[in-house]
């Protein structure tokens, strides 16, 4: 959430950084904000008088009944009664206020950073980096498969067998095909670690203050399972609850930077769709996935940011696929980020690029609705920024394992991961 204090300040910078995230009626939706804000000040200001008047009639009332002046201190009491009436009135209408420009503030996206390029859409990214393999692209030869053919030749996931007891987009992994998914996971951690993260286990729902302070809420309540009698929400990411972990906390300086990794299952009720861009492991509603977090002071924030995509791309080489990185344009970049790079790696079979991770700087945004800071050198009390990115979506690195390793004789897997899974060839 931005604050309330930088829009009053920075009113054009605000405007123009909306406009490039394609915010709609920036200015409309700007000044009724600022015009409300002005009316709480001038409320919070009348309130303050009409209390320290009330005040000060107190202890004026106290000497006039010590030098017996009772009637004079009567009416004093008269003008006590009338003011705590006024003064509740005010009250009122400030929490009204304080209320509206929350739930304004709640829908107003992060600004993007300056680096961040113009455009509406994903056709508007910037490629900012394209690894070796990525120059040379493999060629498949005649008869590859798609991996929605290779899991029914070799038997590892099963999609009918999920919508039978789950529904669309549930799938079930079997023998090599879940023995290869727990490899993946445990090489991403494993990665992690020796990367300086520590590993954490949440929880896999969370409450509506987790969804708020992270963002999802009220943004993505759509895209959200939900578990009504409960009051729960089936996490999107692990994020949500590792950011959560630090909600109204002070943090001290020598904590600092925070590096968490968490291991989750993901939920998400996507609108469905039909074509080869969905198909098989590209979309899921249910789907494994390899969080990193940061929490770092803001002036080392955008260097965390870099190392962070270096680490992604890292992990990527090891599995000796294709990739590349893009810069999200201002219409592509999510609500909450101010800057974001989508890695995407290279499906041979589809001849197709597939996202597989996202690196997001936070900035202050979601520091502010967590309540999330540190004391600096001289004690002054700051708002920290948070980081995320995937490392990795275990789904779209599975299928283009798959469909890039494939051979007359097996899919070989990458050296890395032969460890891991117990086999080299499925």
């Amino acid at each position: 959430m931005l604050q309330l204090s930088f829009i009053r300040e920075n009113k054009e910078l605000t405007i123009k950084g909306l406009k490039k995230k394609r915010f709609k009626n920036p200015q409309q939706v700007i000044d009724e904000l600022l015009a409300l804000d002005n009316k709480r000040r001038e409320t919070q200001t009348e309130r303050d008088g009409v209390l320290a008047r009330s005040n000060a009639i107190s202890k004026e009332i106290g000497g006039l009944m010590k030098a017996g002046k009772k009637e004079e201190a009567e009416a004093l009491k008269t003008e006590t009664s009338t003011l705590k009436i006024r003064e509740k009135e005010l009250t009122e209408s400030l929490n009204n206020y304080e209320k509206s420009l929350t739930e304004i503030l709640y829908q107003i996206p992060n600004l993007p950073h300056e680096s961040v390029p113009e455009g509406a859409t994903a056709e508007d990214n910037e490629v900012v980096y394209e690894s070796a393999l990525a120059k040379n692209l493999p060629q498949m030869s005649e008869g590859a498969l798609p991996h929605w053919e290779l899991i029914k030749k070799y038997d590892i996931i099963d999609f009918d067998l999920g919508i039978k007891i789950s529904g669309a987009g549930f799938p079930v992994y079997k023998g090599k095909g879940a023995r290869l998914q727990r490899a993946l996971v445990n090489f991403f951690l494993d990665e992690a670690v020796k990367a300086g993260y520590i590993e954490i286990q949440p929880p896999i729902v969370v409450n509506e203050d987790s969804g708020y302070a992270t963002g999802q809420l009220p943004d993505k309540e759509g895209q959200m399972y939900f578990v009504n009698a409960d009051g729960l929400y089936l996490i999107p990411t692990a994020e949500v609850p590792i950011t959560n972990l630090y909600r109204d906390v002070i943090l001290k300086e020598e904590e600092l930077p925070i590096k968490n990794v968490g291991f989750t299952p993901c939920f998400r009720r996507e609108a469905g769709s039909w074509g080869a861009h969905v198909r098989g492991l590209n979309r899921l509603h249910q789907f494994d996935k390899v969080e990193i977090v940061q929490i770092t002071k803001p002036q080392n924030s955008y260097q965390t940011h870099q190392l962070m995509c270096d680490y992604v791309a890292s992990i990527l080489d090891k599995l000796e696929l294709p990739y590349r990185i893009l810069r999200l344009s201002g219409g592509d970049i999510s609500f909450n980020a101010a800057l974001c790079y989508d890695f995407e790696v290279y499906s041979a079979a589809q001849q197709r690029w597939l996202e597989v991770s996202s690196v997001s700087n936070f900035e202050t945004f979601q520091a502010n609705r967590l309540k999330l800071r540190y004391k600096d050198e001289n004690g002054k009390t700051q708002l920290l920024h948070t980081l995320n990115g995937s490392a990795l979506a275990l789904p779209r690195i599975l299928a283009a394992l798959l469909e890039n390793n494939q051979t007359p004789e097996g899919i070989k897997l990458p050296k890395v991961i032969h460890q891991y899974a117990g086999f080299e060839t499925i």
